[in-house]
């Protein structure tokens, strides 16, 4: 079989990226929805070209992962066909559901992706203020792909498609799409939830292209009440190491420092964000959890 060499779409999109950041600011002023915040987004657009030059290594090392492990073994041998592309649009999508639910469920990958949650803006720039440290194990939950047989190329090609598709949806100037497409893909007024501290919104819609998992899984939240963006708690820093590696910081300080068996240590690293082996935890079920109950109190 022929492999055709990897193309990079992520640098073919950054011109695109940056054209309709420009637009969007001109619409959102012209508009008058909101006061844009420049130092926010010079944040997300540092975070986000930093990510793309830690990718020249770190995508290379998922591609010489991927193909060791293709090598060693795979089921079947999957061509470059229409038809393979487009089992794959699905499986990936699948692969990136459950990675990106984890992310907010186990604090070890949600120290990595934090950062894309930490703006208190919801726009086209805060796409790009990606993580620079995910890329060197999250690669891990699209390993399935790999042993099933599809090409390391292909699985690469397909996650940056998923990754240029979620550009589009951060923003606040597109209200709804037509009901069929907001039922089965991914949109702005579902990923909004996705960013909202709202009690009823934390750790919901979790899509990449497509919402039918999230639907299927249990953790599709519709947009009702005004999303209120950023963190539970806020880093409030424009400072782009500091926001990158702040969680790092942190989960590896209770690690070391709790007085704790090394049991409830490692606990630190896997539990969710929030999680104290003292009991006073706070998570974001907890405060779902808490906002039902009063909100059946009050109806």
């Amino acid at each position: 079989m022929e492999i055709p060499e990897i193309p990079n779409l992520i640098h073919y999109a950054i011109p695109f990226f940056a054209a309709t950041v420009v637009l969007e600011v001109i619409l959102t002023v012209k508009l008058k929805l909101e006061d844009y915040e420049f130092k926010d987004a010079c944040t997300s657009i540092l975070m986000g070209l930093g990510n793309v030059a830690i990718g020249l290594f770190t995508k290379g090392l998922a591609l010489g992962v991927f193909y060791a492990l293709y090598n060693l073994f795979h089921l079947f041998a999957i061509p470059f066909s229409w038809w393979a592309w487009l089992i794959l649009l699905f499986a990936e999508d699948f692969c990136y559901y459950w990675f990106h639910r984890t992310s907010h469920e186990s604090r070890l990958f949600w120290a990595s992706h934090i950062v894309h949650h930490s703006s208190q803006n919801y726009n086209l720039s805060t796409a790009l203020r990606q993580t620079w440290s995910g890329g060197f194990y999250t690669f891990i939950f699209w390993i399935p792909l790999i042993i099933i047989g599809f090409h390391p190329v292909m699985v690469l090609v397909q996650m940056s498609v998923s990754l240029i598709y979620q550009y589009w949806i951060h923003t606040e100037l597109i209200h709804k799409m037509p009901n069929w497409f907001e039922f089965v893909f991914n949109t702005p007024s579902h990923h909004r939830v996705h960013h909202a501290t709202n009690p009823q919104y934390l750790d919901r819609n979790h899509a990449g292209i497509f919402i039918i998992w999230d639907r299927m899984f249990g953790t599709f939240e519709p947009e009702d009440e005004k999303p209120v963006y950023g963190l539970v708690k806020n880093i409030d820093s424009y400072n782009p190491v500091k926001i990158a590696f702040l969680e790092w910081y942190k989960m590896l300080d209770d690690f070391f420092t709790s007085k704790t068996s090394l049991w409830n240590r490692l606990k630190y690293l896997v539990k969710p964000p929030g999680w104290r082996h003292d009991g006073s935890s706070v998570l974001s079920s907890d405060l779902r959890k808490s906002w039902e109950e009063s909100n059946k109190m009050v109806k």
